[in-house]
């Protein structure tokens, strides 16, 4: 169940999520989403950086030295209003100081872009404590599957009308970490640190069938669903 308080523990495992004040709409652009990113990034570190002397002097951000990380990122995901990350934290305080830093450094930046005051996010951010291995896992999964709803909203309710279409569109969904599983050669910002969490996804092909099954079962139980409800509704055959 998800919580507003938490006590971290260092090496376990957390699903952390959050959305913008009232649902508001958080990331209008590629900018946006690539801010937060190198915010991902960048903050993660018990060294203090201020992202807007890196930018402004074009550090390459992937040779930055964080000295020690705060928490190590398992997967993360960015859609329009709300975001969601998995962590472990990997010292005291690690995971509420570095949900801190990127809280407050990517409202300062949002606030400065689009001339605006106030609290961007909705209150305090959420986290979920995992202490099953099989929900760990299946965190992956849903963490990734969520953009699916951008292109075919009522998915849940009615099924993919278009497999290959939901697959190929995460595929090429860059504000999420499914490219760092599928294509990792190709991923200029490393904000994974997959050598704190179990190795599910040994390769690229592992993740792509791991997320299909998931999408798979999700179309089995709404069929049950449905079946159940008629079956209710007039009677066995």
């Amino acid at each position: 169940m998800a919580i507003r308080t938490i006590s971290f523990v260092e090496q376990e495992y957390y699903h952390i999520y959050n959305r913008g004040n009232s649902k508001q709409v958080i990331f209008h652009d590629n900018e946006d989403y690539q801010r937060f990113r190198e915010i991902l990034f960048i903050l993660n570190s018990t060294r203090r950086f201020n992202i807007y002397d890196i930018k402004k002097q074009r550090i390459s951000i992937e040779n930055i030295d964080r000295e020690k990380l705060l928490v190590a990122i398992g997967a993360f995901c960015l859609m329009p209003n709300h975001f969601h990350i998995l962590i472990t934290p990997l010292m005291e305080n690690g995971a509420s100081k570095f949900m801190h830093k990127i809280s407050t450094s990517y409202s300062k930046y949002y606030n400065q872009k689009y001339k605006r005051t106030g609290s961007l996010f909705e209150g305090k951010f959420k986290a979920e404590h995992i202490t099953n291995e099989r929900y760990l896992k299946y965190i992956f999964s849903y963490i990734h599957l969520n953009p699916i709803s951008l292109t075919e909203p009522r998915w849940k309710e009615h099924g993919i009308q278009d497999k290959k279409k939901v697959l190929n569109f995460l595929y090429y969904y860059i504000f999420s970490s499914y490219k760092d599983f599928s294509n990792p050669e190709h991923i200029l910002i490393p904000v994974l640190n997959k050598e704190y969490f179990p190795n599910y996804f040994p390769t690229k092909q592992f993740f792509k069938k791991e997320i299909f099954s998931w999408i798979q079962y999700r179309e089995a139980r709404r069929h049950d669903t449905e079946s159940a409800f008629k079956i209710k509704k007039t009677g066995p055959l």
